[in-house]
């Protein structure tokens, strides 16, 4: 079974909880203004009427609890279903996804598995084993820093000098092209700050920097080269504007 199709099942015990938790309600309401009015008879009619709905509602909630507790979630991911749903998901909703089981990219979001079958998006464990709503997740992340502010010329700057601290420890000329990934290692020296600013935030900020360097100007005049895009080892994957998948591996200032 995959998760679509246990909450299909879910739903349509759903429908008859809610029904009958309105009825409970209902007759509840209707008691207590029957007491109130001294209506003694109808009083004790809806009284069994309330205790068979609420035999029901248990009865609902056992079947719920069965229901969940069949469901195999180891097997419903090492099978494939969950890697099935979740690129139709990705694809459905315009998400990016890169790579397979148990790794996977929706830039700049890293999704792992771990051995027991966890969750993890950019190592935050998530409790979250529905594929639509994961991705969702995802969306409404990737939404939230696009809108988020960026200074193009101010991080173009932050670059430029891990850049030239490159350069100038590797004896070459100021315009040489140079790693980006080792330039990452000059702008974010120590190991410790790299978990707050790791590699994929660093590839986010270029994605956003590639989309304005036309038009980014340092204040020294130097500007913005990019090298070729080629996937490989010392490549950043990324995004343009349009979604297009780039692999970033050089740059100069020049």
């Amino acid at each position: 079974m995959n998760y679509e199709d246990l909450f299909i099942q879910y739903q349509n015990l759903e429908k008859s909880l809610k029904d009958k938790i309105k009825l409970v309600a209902k007759l509840q309401k209707a008691i207590a203004k029957e007491m109130e009015g001294g209506d003694l008879t109808k009083c004790i009619n809806d009284t069994a009427s309330m205790k068979r709905a609420s035999e029901e509602v248990s009865s609902l909630l056992e079947q719920i609890e069965a229901l969940v507790a069949s469901f195999n979630q180891k097997e419903y991911i090492e099978c494939g279903d969950f890697t099935e749903q979740l690129l139709a998901q990705c694809e459905e909703n315009s998400v990016d996804v890169k790579g397979t089981f148990p790794n996977f990219e929706m830039f700049p979001y890293k999704l792992r598995f771990d051995s027991n079958m966890d969750i993890f998006l950019d190592g935050k464990k998530l409790p979250c084993f529905r594929p639509n709503t994961l991705v969702q997740v995802v969306k409404k992340g990737q939404e939230k820093l696009m809108k988020a502010s960026f200074n193009a010329t101010r991080f173009a700057t932050e670059l430029a000098k891990g850049y030239d601290l490159l350069l100038v420890d590797l004896d070459k000329k100021t315009s040489a092209d140079q790693y980006l990934k080792k330039i990452y290692e000059y702008m974010v020296p120590m190991s410790r700050s790299r978990k707050e600013y790791d590699l994929q935030s660093y590839a986010f900020d270029l994605a956003r920097l590639y989309a304005e360097s036309s038009s980014v100007e340092l204040k020294d005049g130097r500007r913005i080269q990019w090298g070729p895009s080629r996937e490989g080892k010392t490549s950043i994957r990324i995004l343009d504007r349009n979604g297009k998948e780039q692999h970033l591996s050089t740059i100069r200032f020049f």
